[in-house]
């Protein structure tokens, strides 16, 4: 857990440490989002790798060979003199916390009945963000006693206890237990095969759109938007954030118990998804110090939802095809944060050349991703019943 602890960490230090960093490196708002979308399009494009691995060579070998990455990424990007360096440090540091959150997803499934499944989902992930908490006040704070750099340097020293730590405590496994095991062209079909099943394309699509829209305010625009357009300090956006991460921690283990079963749990995704969307455009548009600290907390706590997703992929696939489901899964909804952080970059620069309000531009936008993406949830295939076992 320490592992997906400072993977929650890493994925949000934008949201706190982007205005410091674009100041001293001179970044674009298009440049910023290049900044917070490194780490996940790594993240993102690894999976794949991650889930053959975890399933020919088992957890401790995984874990112990790919965590070392986050060390040296985030010691680089405390080192950093330029652009090009901070980006390769974030990638080496997506792809160091690849495996934490796909190690938590494909132990519970294969350790725990699917009626269980949501409810421990849900406490994983707020256990998780617990990440999130330290990227609010507490790095604001440290920001202003040191700089950006020192954030960086800290967390390479927890990254590197977190490795001797799982080095001391997680077991060998055996990789395929009660499979035969699969040759590396095997594996890579089996992953293939699961794109031609007709409801995989819905289920991705909302996957890439949901924790990538929150992920999007907390890690990247929360704090500009506080301080640029409503004034605050950076520790009085760090308050926010760190408030917004708290909520975040209860919310998903609430929609974890409160999980509707398979026959419902679809109804309730397109319902909060388009909630979701709504309050992010009223969060756009809204203007004044007390409505923009509000509503971040209200998404916070509404997307809590988004556990129900992997209950739903757990629901979808028969057990053979559970890891390699719950891995591409993780790759869509990686990847959609980082392209998502990455294109509302761009959105804010074109908004910027146009003279618009580039938070209500941005937040716009991403009311559209989520409608858009509730649409194609409610109209792509679903799943047959017999894959529905809980």
């Amino acid at each position: 857990m320490s592992g997906f602890v400072l993977s929650q960490a890493y994925r949000t230090l934008a949201g706190i440490l982007g205005l410091p960093v674009q100041a001293e490196l001179a970044l674009s708002p298009q440049e910023l989002g290049v900044f917070a979308a490194m780490f996940h399009l790594a993240f993102g494009i690894t999976q794949i790798g991650m889930g053959v691995a975890l399933d020919m060579h088992g957890v401790r070998r995984v874990i112990l060979a790919v965590s070392p990455f986050s060390v040296v990424g985030a010691a680089m990007s405390s080192l950093a003199q330029d652009f090009p360096w901070l980006l390769l440090g974030q990638a080496l540091i997506g792809i160091g916390c690849a495996p934490a959150f796909l190690v938590c997803t494909l132990l519970l499934a294969r350790a725990f009945p699917a009626e269980r499944f949501a409810a421990l989902s849900g406490m994983v992930l707020g256990v998780g963000g617990l990440g999130l908490v330290v990227t609010g006040t507490p790095m604001a704070w440290l920001i202003e006693w040191g700089s950006w750099r020192t954030v960086f340097t800290l967390l390479a020293v927890a990254s590197a206890l977190s490795w001797i730590a799982m080095f001391a405590v997680v077991g060998r496994d055996a990789p395929a237990k009660g499979a035969p095991r699969e040759s590396l062209g095997q594996a890579l079909r089996g992953f293939g095969g699961l794109f031609l099943l007709p409801h995989t394309a819905g289920i991705m699509v909302l996957g890439s759109l949901v924790y990538a829209a929150f992920l999007t305010v907390r890690g990247l625009w929360l704090g500009p938007m506080l301080i640029e357009r409503e004034g605050y300090t950076l520790v009085q956006s760090g308050n926010v954030a760190l408030v917004m991460s708290l909520v975040a921690l209860f919310s998903p283990p609430l929609f974890g118990r409160l999980d509707p079963g398979p026959l419902r749990r679809p109804r309730w995704l397109i319902a909060g998804t388009l909630a979701l969307a709504a309050l992010f455009l009223v969060l756009g548009w809204a203007r004044g110090a007390v409505i923009s600290a509000v509503l971040p907390l209200v998404i916070a706590a509404l997307s809590g939802f988004a556990v129900l997703q992997y209950a739903d992929v757990r629901s979808a696939y028969p057990p053979s095809l559970t890891g390699r489901a719950m891995s591409v899964f993780t790759m869509a909804m990686f990847l959609g944060i980082g392209i998502m952080q990455w294109v509302t970059g761009l959105v804010a620069a074109f908004a910027q050349r146009m003279g618009w309000d580039i938070f209500a531009t941005v937040y716009t936008f991403i009311f559209g991703c989520l409608a858009a993406g509730a649409a194609a949830y409610a109209w792509l295939p679903r799943p047959p019943a017999q894959h529905a076992p809980d």
